[in-house]
């Protein structure tokens, strides 16, 4: 270690993604919904119910500044339970411009997958959802429990 990373070390702290605002966002359908999904009932993924998170639908991005001070990003992801039988999305987090995460597709009735995203030195963080190109039908989207490591 070099002398003095132990102090840069030690501030980093892990902290839940909603308590940081974000400074933009677009969403398929309705507003981003805070700790909601996006008919605003608890997030819920394959029965697993989360008390905080992001609750989107395709197609969205959410853009967070991060000016550099941020390590990383872990959240679980997926279709919201209040789905019938359609949607389908991807997840994916950009670290400005670079896509440092995807969940590859995801679809109604699976459990939640965990997204680790490195985001060491980045000025601008996106999560974003597509919509896999069969349209956007049903494609309630949640970033369940999102942790970020910032300094």
């Amino acid at each position: 270690m070099r002398p003095g990373s132990e102090d840069k070390l030690s501030t980093a702290r892990t902290t839940p993604l909603v308590t940081r605002p974000w400074t933009s966002s677009k969403n398929g359908w309705a507003p981003v919904r805070l700790n909601r999904s996006i008919d605003g009932h608890p997030l819920t993924i394959q029965g697993t119910s989360y008390i905080e998170g992001l609750g989107a639908h395709a197609f969205s991005e959410i853009t967070y500044h991060l000016g550099g001070v941020c390590s990383a990003l872990s959240v679980d992801v997926g279709i919201d339970d209040e789905v019938g039988a359609n949607g389908s999305v991807v997840f994916q987090v950009y670290r400005d411009g670079t896509k440092v995460a995807d969940s590859g597709l995801m679809t109604v009735g699976q459990p939640a997958n965990h997204l680790t995203a490195d985001l060491t030195g980045g000025s601008e963080m996106r999560p974003v959802v597509t919509d896999e190109g069969n349209g956007n039908n049903s494609d309630h989207a949640d970033w369940a429990g999102p942790l970020i490591i910032c300094r």
